[in-house]
């Protein structure tokens, strides 16, 4: 039950990042007179409608996107309707139809098209911004009203063993162990060096090899004193998106010194000019991951055909799905609902990343497509005007109708294969 409301909880964010997407766009289409004949949350079958105005608001059965349907969309052909070699209208030509079929006699000025380039791109670049302070908001909810998770100077696990699994009776004590640590014990200092956080006895771990260390910890508030001395193991090496370095299909190690502990984790509010520069970074992230989203979406197949590991750094609506439903489900006293809402919360933040750097790709039918050809008509009146020309028509994107066609349908072939990868081999937290 406990993992279906996590899959509830991440199903109405997706809804409502959606919703509110398309609102970006309607607004402003409103505001600027844009006839707008249909705001749908979803595709296919209609759930529930409503008529407002010239607006008919729905909810649809397939909660995989949304749409604001804009009078217009394409201007008038110049000149006569252009028609195939047997007498049919092209295909573009059919689209122009379609778009302004909305419009009244009398209400052409109510287009899409016939808006200033500043106009349209308030319009179509709405939606994407939308994500991004939808993406703000939520940082600020978790950095600066809850708290990320910091790992502290105090211990919550000591190995009983020197092992990657089960410990058995052949398996050496771990170091910490031998040295006599406990759950719950709060490192003090670290070979004569005072520590806050576990960063700083991790380095120093790291840093100090395998010679005997003098550690001072807090437990039931007196100070004790203890030895340890680490020993080298074979850990893998990974890089910087998670994921273990392989060569030649094995998995890479360097020898590192190994104690046996772990620190426990508390939440630390930041403030709030921590929020800009993450989210710039995770944004600058998201944007690294589509510029190598073709060899990461080859690699995800070949893991489907081979059983090879699979490459974390890209994942399907139905894997953030399974990861919010494993947030909620989780059994442990040390995991508790304002940890597990930040990580929901964090969810819905990558979520809301993703949307606005895959819409603000300059392809048809993404946002960034319209946003490029306001752009090109926009350059393109600028010259005319420079030159003392009269103002070129509105960039015509129906003629992108073939383009449009074929990224559909890699969107839509990229979605069934993520979607297949997560129930197949799917990634857990």
């Amino acid at each position: 039950m406990s993992f279906a409301i996590g899959v509830i909880i991440f199903v109405i964010g997706l809804l409502v990042s959606i919703a509110l997407h398309e609102v970006g766009h309607l607004v402003p289409a409103k505001l600027f007179g844009v006839k707008v004949p249909e705001y749908s949350v979803g595709f296919g079958r209609t759930l529930w409608s409503t008529r407002r105005g010239d607006t008919e608001y729905g909810v649809k059965l397939l909660p995989l996107g949304g749409y604001v349907r804009l009078a217009g969309m394409y201007p008038p052909a110049a000149g006569a309707p252009e028609r195939r070699a047997n007498g049919q209208l092209t295909l573009a030509e059919e689209a122009r139809r379609d778009t302004r079929a909305d419009l009244a006699p009398g209400e052409e000025h109510r287009a899409f098209s016939a808006l200033s380039v500043p106009r349209k791109l308030v319009v179509m670049a709405g939606g994407p911004l939308m994500n991004l302070l939808i993406a703000a908001v939520l940082l600020t909810v978790m950095l600066v009203g809850i708290g990320t998770s910091f790992a502290t100077s105090t211990l919550a696990v000591v190995q009983p063993c020197v092992s990657s699994a089960d410990c058995t009776a052949a398996d050496p004590a771990s170091p910490a162990a031998t040295a006599g640590f406990q759950p719950g014990d709060r490192v003090l200092t670290w070979g004569g060096t005072e520590v806050a956080a576990w960063t700083d006895i991790s380095t120093l771990i790291r840093d100090g090899g395998t010679a005997p260390v003098d550690v001072v910890v807090s437990r039931a508030g007196q100070e004790v004193a203890l030895t340890v001395v680490p020993v080298e193991l074979e850990r893998p090496v990974y890089d910087a998106n998670g994921k273990a370095v392989l060569q030649d299909g094995v998995p890479v190690t360097e020898a590192l010194p190994y104690v046996g502990i772990s620190p426990a984790s508390e939440l630390r509010r930041q403030s709030i000019t921590a929020v800009p520069p993450l989210l710039v970074d995770v944004t600058a992230q998201t944007f690294g991951v589509i510029l190598h989203l073709p060899q990461q979406l080859w690699g995800v197949a070949q893991s489907l055909v081979t059983g090879e590991e699979r490459d974390v750094s890209v994942i399907g609506i139905v894997g953030v799905g399974r990861f919010a439903g494993e947030i909620t489900s989780v059994e442990s006293d040390k995991y508790g609902i304002a940890a597990r809402a930040v990580d929901l919360m964090g969810l819905l933040v990558s979520l809301n990343i993703a949307l606005f750097a895959f819409n603000v790709i300059p392809l048809p039918p993404l946002d960034g497509g319209h946003i490029a050809g306001a752009l090109v008509e926009g350059a393109r009146r600028g010259w005319a005007r420079v030159r003392g020309m009269t103002a070129p028509r509105p960039v015509d994107m129906a003629r992108l109708l073939p383009l449009t066609y074929g990224v559909v349908a890699v969107l839509v072939g990229m979605g069934v294969l993520l979607a297949l990868a997560d129930i197949v081999r799917p990634v857990t937290l």
